[in-house]
């Protein structure tokens, strides 16, 4: 395919990379309902089958690091379409593991060439828009792939039901595979070989030195680490406190997930009405708010004993709602003190920032326990509390210049 000379978001692009970038929901949330079987089958403790996930995360945020710089200067279009291609690899290298060492370590690649998906669409939405629009085609973005949270549960649960973890890691390798064909028919070239920088390892450093000499831009960028790393002690432990503690079946934890991801699909689609129009600056703290009060009622109901399968339900709902609200504005705000040339690098800073985040927290509440939910509960809310804290901060450090 040969890229179109002035390349337009339009809605098809904006729905072909909302897919590509829900690589993380499909990629994590469809073999959720399978921890307890993974961990049977291949003879692995739980907190080893919950390091599949870590690994998974950090090689998204270290990913993000090399592919996003990587496109600004060969192009996103190539960096795209070849990472995907080992990303669809590794997915069905994956189906085989003989045992968790090997599940880990393709985990781990799957992350490093998925991350493209991530931080590219991220990159070409805001190359084809500006200013609140961005703000507006990020969450679209979001929400198109905000419908992975939605599906990839039940898939993962009926598939895990009806026969084994295997099936799910097939079902997530053909979707893989239709990532490749769309990102090589459907994605075009969104930045002109004039903006592209030439000067290498030098140049790729002081765009992250830029960043990292905003402090307003590390604020946002350390509030979406936050909350993210707060939603992920959720999906990471969730399995075993719906499962294990609270006695849901695979399909109804699936079904329950999918109700949270329903949440974020709808909390998306308020965004990008109600953001250009509101301000995502006010939006963020609304978003991080709701998030923080959804963590506390999680921690009271675990220490005083009060915790239900409904009441888990309402708290991941919600959770899952303020996620959409807080994550498209960070990165909108965030990536606001970019200009073209170092777009790439810094959405990977922040992408790197998101993933490493959600890496670090995931051992922890593994190793915590998994036979009560006061860790995740309050990994929740250091999480989205430090968000909510961080976005506060960095509102008023925007309004001062």
């Amino acid at each position: 395919m040969t890229a179109p000379s002035s390349p337009r978001l339009t809605r098809g692009l904006v729905v072909v990379l909302g897919f590509l970038s829900a690589v993380g929901p499909f990629a994590i949330d469809m073999y959720l309902a399978s921890f307890t079987q993974i961990a049977r089958d291949l003879d692995a403790a739980p907190a080893s089958v919950q390091l599949t996930l870590t690994a998974f995360l950090a090689g998204l945020g270290t990913g993000q690091l090399v592919l996003g710089p990587l496109s600004d200067t060969w192009g996103r279009r190539p960096v795209l379409v070849l990472s995907t291609a080992v990303f669809a690899a590794a997915s069905i290298a994956l189906v085989f593991s003989p045992n968790i060492e090997t599940f880990i370590a393709l985990r781990l690649l799957q992350g490093l060439s998925g991350a493209a998906g991530v931080v590219i669409a991220r990159a070409i939405a805001v190359d084809l828009s500006e200013g609140r629009t961005a703000v507006r085609a990020l969450s679209l973005i979001a929400t198109v792939g905000g419908l992975g949270p939605l599906i990839a549960p039940p898939i993962g649960g009926i598939v895990a039901s009806l026969g084994d973890w295997r099936g799910v890691l097939a079902a997530l390798a053909a979707i893989a595979v239709a990532m490749v064909a769309f990102a090589w028919f459907a994605v075009p070239e969104s930045l002109p070989h004039e903006h592209r920088h030439t000067g290498g390892m030098r140049t790729t450093a002081a765009s992250f030195a830029h960043f990292l000499r905003d402090r307003v831009y590390l604020g946002y960028t350390a509030a979406y680490a936050c909350g993210f790393a707060g939603l992920m002690a959720y999906v990471s432990a969730s399995p075993f406190v719906g499962q294990s503690i609270l006695g849901m079946s695979p399909l109804l934890y699936g079904l329950g997930f999918a109700a949270g991801g329903s949440a974020l699909l709808f909390a998306n689609l308020t965004n990008a009405r109600l953001a250009p129009r509101y301000g995502p600056e006010r939006m963020l703290v609304i978003g991080a708010s709701i998030g923080t009060t959804a963590a506390v009622v999680l921690v009271a109901a675990s220490v005083f004993g009060f915790l239900s399968i409904p009441l888990f339900l309402v708290c991941a709902f919600t959770t899952m709602g303020s996620a959409g609200l807080t994550f498209g504005n960070t990165s909108a705000l965030g990536l606001s003190r970019a200009t073209q040339r170092n777009r790439g690098a810094g959405a990977a800073l922040m992408g790197a920032a998101q993933f490493a985040g959600g890496a670090a927290v995931t051992p922890i509440v593994g190793l915590w326990g998994e036979h009560t939910a006061l860790p995740m509960a309050c990994a929740m809310l250091v999480g989205i509390g430090g968000a909510l804290v961080l976005a506060l901060r960095s509102n008023a450090a925007l309004h001062r210049r």
